[in-house]
């Protein structure tokens, strides 16, 4: 199933979509409805490349709702990890993910390099698993950032800024 909703953000409209069965199969944002849609096409290929069975059927749900709490800070990302399938994710990317959403909070960022030596892997393993992860704002992979500045981001260096910024962390954003 697929929910879409609209919020106001800090003075923006923010679009989140939510695939889901049962539990969070994979999340999006954007900025406009039209890149919404196309970054939710985009994720069901992938997703379904991955095995993971999808249905884009509209269905209200709170799920927006939670990733919109989890976004504006008033839900931890620790919190929202339960309602997560993990599905089509390796074993490798769900370490790195539970790893990063339990030690990285909110009003701060980590190295691709320290996090690749916090799970004893290379840094350019971590980049990939970021790259892929299906569940943005959720799984905060926008707190990863490179040494010499704020590094890559799979939905675009906008929407880095403006969740990096969102949460305070002003100095990789300039």
């Amino acid at each position: 199933m697929l929910a879409v909703e609209r919020f106001r953000v800090n003075g923006r409209d923010v679009w989140i979509g939510v695939i889901f069965h049962g539990r969070i199969q994979g999340v999006s944002f954007a900025f406009t409805r039209g890149e919404l849609l196309e970054r939710i096409r985009n994720l069901a290929e992938f997703l379904r490349r991955r095995n993971v069975a999808v249905s884009l059927d509209v269905q209200p749900s709170n799920y927006t709702e939670l990733v919109y709490r989890v976004m504006v800070g008033e839900l931890d990302n620790e919190k929202a990890l339960s309602e997560l399938s993990f599905e089509g994710v390796t074993p490798f990317e769900r370490r790195v993910y539970e790893w990063l959403t339990k030690n990285v909070k909110r009003g701060a960022v980590i190295t691709y390099g320290s996090l690749a030596k916090a799970l004893e892997t290379s840094p350019r393993a971590v980049g990939g698993a970021m790259k892929r992860n299906p569940y943005p704002i959720i799984v905060p992979c926008h707190r990863v950032v490179a040494n010499d500045g704020i590094g890559h981001y799979n939905l675009g260096i906008e929407e880095k800024k403006f969740l990096l910024e969102l949460e305070g962390v002003k100095e990789w954003t300039s």
